[in-house]
């Protein structure tokens, strides 16, 4: 079966297995092997469940027309926050390690005293800036993993707006 030929349907619940098996993935990586994840990375997880929520939507829903765009604006955006979040994330291995910033209080923590650090958006841009543990480089088949994410990220972005624009002529 040509891929480039999929329906509107197929390629949006394929983009939910490949999204469902990326977090199947990390939380394996994360209780089998060891790997704690950053607060970065926990942001890249929940780019990607949202990504993977709006396919599995547009795969149940299967609109017509201009429905398909709502659903390719959302994959869109999810996929651009991801990739802006693990460019962030592969800017911040990059720097020296002098440059790197210290380790920062866990997510958990800073969630629970928001309103102390300028409520969700201070928090948010706390985790932005980087810590300690974001600079730690953990490869997965040679790559680091913020690399990973960045090309699933691109990969299934450009396959959300792909199907909106594409129409199966089966």
């Amino acid at each position: 079966m040509n891929p480039l030929r999929w329906s509107f349907r197929i390629t949006y619940l394929v983009g939910f297995l490949v999204c469902a098996g990326l977090i199947a993935f990390v939380l394996f990586a994360q209780y089998r092997m060891g790997l704690d994840p950053c607060p970065l990375c926990i942001l890249q997880r929940v780019a990607f469940i949202a990504m993977g929520m709006v396919f599995v939507v547009g795969a149940v829903h299967a609109p017509r027309g201009g429905g398909r765009w709502v659903y390719a604006v959302l994959v869109a955006v999810s996929a651009l926050a991801g990739i802006g979040i693990a460019s962030r994330h592969l800017w911040i291995q990059s720097l020296p390690p002098g440059a790197v910033p210290s380790c920062g209080a866990p997510l958990g923590y800073l969630l629970s005293t928001r309103d102390a650090h300028g409520g969700l958006l201070g928090v948010l841009r706390m985790v932005l800036s980087g810590s300690g543990e974001c600079a730690k480089v953990e490869k997965i088949l040679g790559l680091p993993i913020p690399l990973w994410s960045l090309i699933w990220f691109t990969i299934l972005g450009a396959a959300g707006l792909f199907a909106a624009r594409h129409r199966n002529r089966s």
